[in-house]
């Protein structure tokens, strides 16, 4: 495989794992907000502070990740995306920003004013974040962003139907995904009724995502007909339909109680709809731009993958290790 197609793909890895891990992680402040007043869901949201509080920080590693490769290996996307998408990316990153510090600040506050005002600030951008991010994703997707310092329109770029949508679609994965995640969590705390809160809310944003899908499709088809061909009849479909199978088995495991076993079926229908994104768009990561064109040189290229191989060697040791002890029964 040629060096771009290999950067990509190691790309589209970590994009994959932000996704997963950082998307569970927002989803979770989504569902912060949602737990209810002070007392009734106090309970919520130390089961959501315990389930993040470990691995909140390292999720965004792979956002780094995904930067320095993208600035790195396809310098001139980079450029063309962080000039034209800067007012998303800056809100996004202002979302992240605002997001940690109120998710820290809340932990040691004493008065309930500060936990509330921290809490609802740790809520809020848990919210928005995802939606800008997904903002960016849509303005990449529907062709938007064309290649050059901010050629694209700073506004309509990112505020357009797809982009819209996948920023809501952003949203409702990362809370379908927390809810998923909390369920095991809560079953493994021996807390039965968080356990059943939790079912019900993943079971009903479970059908609610696959309806945004659905209407994603839709939006697709008259915004962006180029990957609605894609995904629907070209190479991108067998990753359309693993999303699809994938989720429906993911509402049925989660209907039998099957809490461990949902978990890889909710990934793995997120990562087949990301993926169908990725090949669907191959080989122009912008239009009228190949791959092969925007890709910086082999050198580079083979620099930067012989230093990831051996950061891997360090890193993905760690990571495991540091979910696997968090991830044990409690006793």
């Amino acid at each position: 495989m040629p060096l771009p197609e290999i950067m990509l793909v190691v790309l589209w890895v970590g994009l994959t794992a932000y996704v997963l891990f950082g998307g569970a992680d927002f989803g979770g402040g989504i569902w912060d907000l949602l737990a209810g007043g002070a007392k009734t869901g106090h309970r919520q949201r130390e089961l959501i502070e315990h389930s993040i509080g470990p691995v909140w920080e390292a999720n965004h590693v792979w956002l780094i990740f995904v930067i320095v490769l993208t600035w790195t290996g396809l310098p001139s996307v980079f450029a063309a995306v962080a000039s034209t998408l800067y007012i998303p990316l800056t809100l996004a990153a202002l979302g992240i920003i605002g997001r940690g510090a109120a998710f820290a600040f809340r932990k040691v506050s004493t008065e309930l004013w500060q936990r509330r005002l921290f809490g609802a600030t740790f809520a809020f951008s848990s919210v928005v974040t995802p939606f800008f991010l997904g903002t960016v994703a849509g303005a990449i997707a529907s062709g938007r962003v064309p290649l050059g310092i901010a050629r694209g329109d700073l506004v309509g770029s990112w505020l357009n139907p797809t982009s819209v949508t996948a920023g809501a679609l952003a949203v409702g994965v990362a809370a379908y995904l927390a809810c998923v995640y909390l369920t095991r969590d809560a079953q493994r705390a021996g807390a039965a009724d968080l356990v059943a809160a939790f079912r019900r809310r993943a079971l009903v944003c479970g059908v609610a995502v696959g309806a945004l899908s659905a209407v994603g499709l839709i939006v697709l088809r008259a915004d962006t007909p180029d990957l609605y061909t894609e995904l629907t009849s070209g190479r991108a479909l067998p990753l359309l339909l693993l999303s699809v199978v994938a989720g429906l088995a993911s509402l049925a495991l989660m209907w039998w109680r099957a809490y461990v076993a949902v978990r890889l079926t909710a990934a793995l229908a997120v990562t087949g709809l990301l993926w169908g994104w990725g090949v669907g768009q191959y080989p122009a990561p912008l239009p009228g731009v190949s791959l092969d064109e925007a890709a910086a040189t082999d050198a580079v290229l083979a620099a930067s993958l012989g230093s990831l191989a051996v950061g891997a060697v360090l890193l993905l040791p760690s990571l495991w290790w540091l979910y696997a002890t968090f991830q044990r029964d409690r006793g």
